[in-house]
């Protein structure tokens, strides 16, 4: 790359807040996107040394092509598989600029873009996540890009989020925006995949990973009373207060009945909340605490034989002082462990009926019989409590994570 010429970095800055603050909050949000991606080509293009760049919108079932700007010179996808390796980068990283090796023409490989150095940053969040792809020319400065698209990244999400969230939801939108992770980190030796539904704008379920090292994983699954700001508020105060209470060498039970006395002093209106952590280490063996959370089902490597995960105690929150007991269990190679919210397990039919729990565990053994990963096992969960209900819009939040350990 040629770095002799670089763009002085006040005078991006500027070319950038001229065009945050051009953007109309009142238009919607499709058109807030397109309408930005027009003029952040035509201000920066040079600056940036910008080819051509394209606009992914989300709909019920992929991500669509909406807009396109530039010279691209070829054809670009209509829509984009989340689940494609260079889609998957940028949603972990939120910018991706595709010049490590290996990986220089991926977006070209896998039909997103015509060949050429290339760059990709995601807004907002699963599943109203919009996706611009910038085909790049000569003499692009990696340092430039990325101050540039990372801006916009965060400037573009919190500009959406204002847009669609009015007073105490925008508040409590930042709240989880602030908190919540979007991707499992990765833990070798095991396949996760979670995700988190709310009912709402915003809502009180959560999933959290505490990384310890390489061979100990925190894993972490609750669903806070009541939606709106008192959950989002609640769930603010557990998700810290367990990152800031774990630690390697405490033990679990006495932090959760710390967490419990916190809980109950607080003057939140929604003050209960069922919360289960596990630490799982890379050998498979888990110690955990279930406080009041429906039981993680553990599944055999031929998915028959499953064994709930109780062990712990009540609710956090309305009793002054509660007890916890610490569980244990062990993951095998070739088993999978599921953990979800109410949400799922009480999605209703039109008639009244449950999903419940022994639907899950048919389509997670049917998930298992053909070798699926996890994130194959999560979608085909969601795909049918969602059809269970007739595609009816959620009533609760839904919260779901699949821990898989593969094996011979």
């Amino acid at each position: 790359m040629d770095t002799a010429a670089r763009l002085d970095a006040k005078l991006l800055y500027r070319h950038l807040d001229s065009l945050f603050g051009s953007v109309d909050g009142q238009r919607s949000r499709k058109k807030v996107m397109e309408s930005f991606l027009e003029e952040f080509f035509r201000t920066l293009r040079d600056d940036l040394r910008l080819r051509g760049g394209v606009l992914y919108e989300p709909r019920r079932d992929d991500i669509h092509l909406l807009s396109q700007v530039g010279d691209l010179g070829g054809v670009t996808a209509e829509t984009l598989d989340p689940e494609l390796p260079p889609a998957r980068l940028i949603f972990r990283h939120g910018v991706y600029i595709f010049a490590e090796p290996g990986w220089e023409d991926a977006p070209a490989r896998f039909g997103l873009l015509p060949p050429g150095p290339a760059a990709g940053l995601a807004v907002g969040r699963r599943p109203d996540r919009y996706v611009l792809l910038f085909l790049l020319n000569p003499g692009w400065v990696r340092e430039e890009l990325d101050f540039a698209l990372n801006t916009v990244r965060a400037a573009l999400g919190a500009r959406l989020i204002e847009e669609r969230l009015r007073g105490g939801l925008t508040e409590a939108a930042r709240i989880q925006q602030s908190l919540l992770l979007e991707e499992p980190p990765p833990f070798a030796g095991y396949d996760i995949a979670a995700r988190s539904v709310p009912a709402e704008e915003v809502g009180g379920d959560f999933f959290d990973f505490l990384p310890f090292d390489d061979e100990l994983l925190g894993l972490a699954i609750g669903d806070a009373s009541g939606h709106g700001l008192p959950a989002a508020l609640l769930v603010r105060d557990v998700v810290t207060g367990l990152r800031m209470g774990i630690d390697k060498d405490l033990k679990v039970a006495q932090v959760f009945a710390r967490l419990n006395r916190v809980i109950h002093r607080s003057n939140l209106s929604s003050r209960f909340v069922s919360v289960f952590y596990g630490e799982l280490e890379a050998g498979g063996n888990m110690v955990y605490v279930n406080a009041g959370h429906p039981a993680p089902l553990l599944f055999s490597r031929d998915g028959t034989s499953m064994s709930g995960l109780a062990t712990g105690g009540t609710v956090i929150g309305p009793l002054p002082e509660a007890r916890f007991r610490h569980g244990h269990a062990k993951v095998q190679p070739g088993e999978v462990l599921v953990l979800c919210s109410d949400g799922i397990l009480e999605r209703s039919s039109p008639g009244g009926e449950f999903f419940g729990e022994e639907r899950l565990k048919a389509v997670v053994q049917d998930a298992m019989r053909g070798g699926a990963a996890a994130a194959e096992i999560l979608e085909r969960i969601f795909k049918a409590a969602t059809d269970f209900s007739r595609r009816r819009s959620w009533e609760d939040d839904a919260t779901l994570m699949v821990v898989r350990r593969p094996g011979a």
